[in-house]
């Protein structure tokens, strides 16, 4: 993957002018998918306006002055994703990356910096010794127990990664949507129907009005209230 790409093509998710230079950075292969993350370049220069080019992002970078989920990055390409936290201790300023109702990934300010974050199990595999690996939706793996299962959400403290609450993925739990033409909303889970074939299984959600999307799309985020903060400042 090369280290720059035509902003006219950057994926979708992107919320960039398309048309103001030709050339823009991409992502490096990491914890989240091209075409569901920015590069930490982006974000401080294109959303976050704290420096002017690439070379201010550089050197901010190696300053040892931005965090993603708690742990301090330097790589200008860095993936960040759906539900990570970037924090600046040094303006006392920490974000959440979020969806819009367009599929634009955007940056939502929070009031604190010692915030949890919010990930899906999306697969759980045996290891060794009969220990349970789970597979998180931000790259990282943990060990837990059969207690959790894919598509359950979890929230963990940053950046120990400890599971603070488990949150199940059933009928009357809260969920967002992250694909699809209701990317962005939010409804309690009506309905779980599994489809015995090749189809996907879909999900009834009732929230603003009613709609069914498919499983895939469906993040647990709370049992009656969100777990994570959504309505701070959107950052675009």
């Amino acid at each position: 993957m090369g280290k720059h790409q035509k902003r006219i093509s950057a994926p979708k998710s992107w919320h960039i002018s398309k048309k103001s230079n030709k050339w823009i950075t991409s992502t490096r292969p990491g914890p989240h998918h091209k075409e569901q993350s920015l590069p930490l370049a982006i974000v401080l220069r294109d959303v976050l306006s704290l420096v002017d080019n690439r070379a201010e992002a550089k050197r901010v970078l190696s300053e040892e002055k931005i965090l993603v989920d708690g742990v301090v990055v330097k790589d200008l390409r860095f993936p960040v994703g759906l539900f990570d936290v970037i924090s600046i201790p040094l303006n006392n300023a920490a974000y959440r990356v979020l969806l819009d109702r367009k599929g634009r990934l955007v940056l939502h300010k929070l009031d604190d910096l010692n915030v949890n974050k919010l990930c899906r199990i999306n697969n759980k595999t045996t290891i060794k010794n009969g220990a349970a690996q789970l597979n998180l939706s931000d790259g990282k793996n943990l060990i837990g127990s059969n207690d959790y299962k894919a598509k359950d959400s979890l929230i963990l403290s940053i950046p120990g990664k400890e599971i603070v609450k488990h949150l199940e993925y059933k009928v009357g739990n809260l969920a967002m949507i992250i694909g699809g033409k209701h990317t962005g909303e939010i409804g309690k889970i009506e309905e779980i129907n599994t489809v015995r074939s090749s189809k996907h299984n879909t999900v009834k959600i009732s929230g603003e009005y009613d709609f069914e999307t498919i499983e895939d799309y469906v993040v647990v985020i709370g049992e009656n209230e969100p777990e994570i903060k959504l309505g701070g400042e959107a950052i675009e």
